[in-house]
């Protein structure tokens, strides 16, 4: 499983899914899913989202073993 901290970096940086979305070229319901943790994100938008909130990869998604 892979938790990830886009919600609460989203909001601390005051975007709205929509502003986010439109920031790494994805649809509002990606970023929806993305912090439902329903789907996984592309290595390149992964790297997108690193990115826009000025993180590594590593700080946003975590790699939780079953």
């Amino acid at each position: 499983m892979i938790k990830n901290q886009v919600r609460k970096l989203r909001q601390e940086h005051q975007y709205s899914q929509k502003q986010l979305a439109e920031m790494v070229h994805v649809s509002r319901q990606t970023i929806i899913s993305i912090e439902s943790g329903r789907f996984q994100p592309t290595l390149e938008l992964s790297f997108k989202l690193a990115l826009v909130f000025g993180k590594t990869i590593e700080e946003i998604f975590e790699y939780i073993p079953e």
